[in-house]
């Protein structure tokens, strides 16, 4: 008996059956490919354009295995869509222990660099010291802030207003040109820590003073400056009281002082008057294309802290500088960029890619500002009173 021989048969179903699958996980596949987006993600400062998947920012980050934590910071926000070759920042936060005027404290913060934590202690940090350069790294050295303070001081019948960043009531004194003497008595010690709010009372010796010292009160002017936002503050010239030279006809009985009457008063040094620039300039953010520097530069700026009035300073300065093109070359000088870094070169620092990516340039713009002027309100009003910042 001769059988038929069925495996021919069955190895050719075989081979129709392996095609047709190895032909739908082929098309499945090129579907996935398909729906990959394209997305730059700057993370702590590291960017990277790589194919996502995922149709919100935070599905677009897990496939990139990126978990972000309670105190994280992304822009745009995690549920918002991804556009095709758009960029996404992240910051994340730690501890870090720094001393801030005068106390050992530990915060918890995104901010990477010195500038970026005074930018994020807002108006306190303008014009703040530290013991390290605005650009250097929280995490590298220990770091001592002395923030802007407001400490009044009572004295010679008048209170005066201080805006310093002296650590001590001494330094406020020193700083301030207040002179004491032997036996005047301050209502803190002058090795206290001077604390914003402070009220300081100075009650001198009258005992049997001759000739006195006393301070001449300054006065406060204010400019309103309507390229400045609304709300924005800032002390273009910091008052210095002068100095009085009194000198009295001391009358005593028993040793004891029973009368004092002026006979001279002299001006030592003229006070210097405080003048207060105030912005008037109506905060309303300019309409942002999505996905252009504009809008990325809006991003970066909020992830440093930086809202809507000192994104409406930093519009109009790289608007001014640049246009906000990242080709803007000036012939005039060896300038390039959104942020018209001069040379360009120098923002090789942050990313090698820094001739086309404007990213990079946003991201080397901002710590520029932050080092030197600590916010971008800061550079503006120094670009509109000296022209270049």
């Amino acid at each position: 008996m001769r059988y038929a021989r069925p495996w021919l048969g069955s190895r050719a179903a075989q081979w129709v059956v392996r095609g047709i699958v190895v032909g739908t996980l082929a098309a499945v596949s090129g579907l996935y490919v398909a729906n990959a987006n394209t997305l730059t993600i700057d993370y702590n400062g590291v960017v990277r354009t790589v194919g996502v998947y995922g149709d919100t920012v935070d599905e677009a980050l897990a496939s990139q295995h990126i978990e972000l934590g309670r105190d994280d910071v992304v822009q745009p926000a995690g549920s918002s869509g991804t556009e095709l070759g758009g960029t996404v920042v992240v910051r994340t936060s730690r501890e870090v222990t720094v001393e801030l005027d005068g106390q050992i404290i530990t915060l918890r913060t995104t901010a990477g660099t010195v500038g970026e934590l005074l930018a994020a202690l807002g108006p306190r940090g303008d014009g703040a010291l530290a013991t390290a350069s605005r650009n250097a790294r929280l995490d590298r050295t220990a770091v001592r802030f002395s923030t802007v303070k407001e400490v009044s001081v009572a004295v010679d019948g008048s209170v005066l207003e201080f805006h310093t960043t002296r650590s001590t009531v001494r330094g406020v004194f020193r700083e301030a040109g207040i002179s004491l003497a032997e036996g005047d008595v301050t209502s803190v010690p002058l090795d206290a820590a001077a604390v914003d709010g402070m009220v300081i009372m100075v009650s001198r010796d009258a005992s049997s003073s001759r000739t006195v010292t006393e301070v001449l009160p300054f006065e406060t002017e204010t400019v309103e400056d309507p390229s400045l936002p609304e709300g924005y503050e800032s002390i273009r010239t910091a008052g210095v009281p002068g100095e009085l030279r009194v000198k009295y006809a001391v009358k005593t009985v028993g040793g004891a002082v029973v009368e004092r009457t002026e006979v001279e008063r002299k001006v030592v040094r003229k006070p210097v008057d405080e003048v207060v620039v105030v912005g008037t300039m109506d905060v309303a953010t300019a309409p942002v294309d999505p996905g252009s520097a504009r809008a990325l530069g809006q991003a970066m700026a909020a992830e440093r802290g930086w809202g809507a009035d000192e994104f409406s300073c930093l519009d109009r300065l790289w608007e001014k500088e640049s246009g906000w093109r990242w080709n803007a070359d000036n012939p005039s000088s060896s300038a390039y960029g959104i942020a018209q870094a001069n040379p360009g070169s120098k923002m090789a620092t942050v990313g090698s890619d820094w001739l086309t990516n404007p990213a990079t340039q946003i991201e080397w713009g901002l710590g520029y500002i932050s080092g030197r002027y600590g916010t971008p309100c800061g550079a503006w009003a120094h670009s509109v009173e000296r022209g270049w910042y």
